[in-house]
């Protein structure tokens, strides 16, 4: 190897290719530290959008996410996740497979040492939606996740009536270069969005969305009341 090619490893310029990492560490007798951080330094180095999603919600210092129909992924119970996967004509296996998944993503974000900060927005009929006893344990589960510093949950009343966020949801990931990035449910595997314009045009609608959700303490309070709903519905039961 030329002075300069090491030269250009030592100052950043370049990130030594899998085989030359493992030569390194050989020399210098560093185990694996050195092919572990090209490793890193290469994954750092794919843009955005050519990352699957769960490596930009681990990269992300900020998440903004709006749901009309369900709970935020991030913000799910086990049980939750399990009811709606279970809900997607998927095979058992498939669910449990995918609830794992679900609960590996959620620790990668929201108990890493520097928690990413969520701020969600979900619409006031997600929170009556499926069995009470595995909604009243949802809600609990986020009106305890609203009380961390990090985590924001809002609820759009019923009385705001129609408006953009039903046109579907979406989630604003903020990395830590201050790069952003979106994402759009579908039925099928969601898409990336990365272009100026449809950033934008997802900035202005969460800001919109934003506008129509209740503060933080009335959304908490009315929180609270569904669980008092859901405990009034298993005593009649």
């Amino acid at each position: 190897m030329s002075g300069s090619q090491i030269g250009n490893y030592e100052n950043g310029k370049a990130i030594p290719p899998d085989d030359i990492a493992v030569l390194l560490d050989a020399v210098y007798g560093t185990g694996r530290q050195i092919r572990e951080a090209a490793a890193e330094a290469r994954g750092e180095a794919v843009a955005p959008w050519l990352r699957p999603w769960a490596d930009n919600e681990e990269r992300s210092t900020l998440l903004r996410t709006f749901q009309p129909n369900l709970v935020p992924g991030l913000l799910q119970t086990e049980s939750y996740a399990r009811m709606v996967l279970a809900a997607g004509l998927h095979t058992e296996a498939e669910v449990e497979e995918m609830t794992r998944d679900r609960l590996a993503r959620q620790a990668a974000t929201l108990e890493r040492p520097e928690p990413v900060m969520i701020s969600a927005i979900v619409a006031e009929p997600v929170l009556r939606t499926g069995d009470p006893a595995i909604m009243k344990a949802q809600l609990e589960h986020l009106v305890d996740l609203s009380c961390r510093p990090t985590v924001h949950v809002w609820v759009i009343p019923t009385s705001a009536g129609v408006h953009v966020g039903h046109s579907g949801a979406f989630v604003i990931a903020t990395l830590v270069n201050g790069t952003r990035i979106g994402y759009l449910d579908d039925q099928l595997e969601g898409r990336l969005a990365s272009s100026a314009s449809k950033l934008a045009t997802l900035e202005r609608r969460w800001e919109s969305v934003n506008d129509l959700a209740l503060p933080g303490r009335e959304s908490r309070d009315l929180m609270l009341r569904v669980i008092d709903e859901c405990d009034a519905h298993a005593s009649v039961a």
